[in-house]
């Protein structure tokens, strides 16, 4: 008896490629932005020597803002306002220490005898 090798059953098909998925652009953030709420907070404590960092996140936390995942945007978002002159350092540097609101300076105009607020930057 001759041994016959079985017939290879007919080969498998390519594997279905799995559709691709089109890359969604990224969807707006929904709610304020970082340095919104850091003003909101700073503004609405009655610290007379103003708010800490640590004070800060504990207050976005408590808006709901994720404090672990964004602490970098809260970072950032806190360097630029000072250098705007929104906010102001009273003691620390970079994003640690200490930061209040900027009061906004007015100035007396003498053609239209009117006082405009402005705020001062460095």
């Amino acid at each position: 008896m001759a041994e016959v090798a079985p017939e290879p059953a007919a080969a498998p098909a390519a594997p279905a490629k799995a559709a691709k998925k089109k890359s969604s652009k990224a969807s707006k953030k929904s709610g304020p932005g970082a340095s919104e709420l850091i003003l909101k907070a700073v503004a609405a404590s009655k610290e007379r020597k103003g708010v800490s960092y640590v004070a800060l996140k504990k207050a976005l936390a408590s808006q709901g803002y994720d404090v672990e995942h964004n602490s970098t945007h809260i970072r950032r978002a806190i360097k630029t306002l000072v250098e705007k002159g929104s906010l102001v350092q009273t003691k620390g540097t970079g994003a640690s220490g200490s930061f209040k609101a900027s009061k906004p300076t007015s100035l007396f105009c003498g053609r239209c005898s009117q006082t405009l607020n402005l705020k001062f930057s460095h």
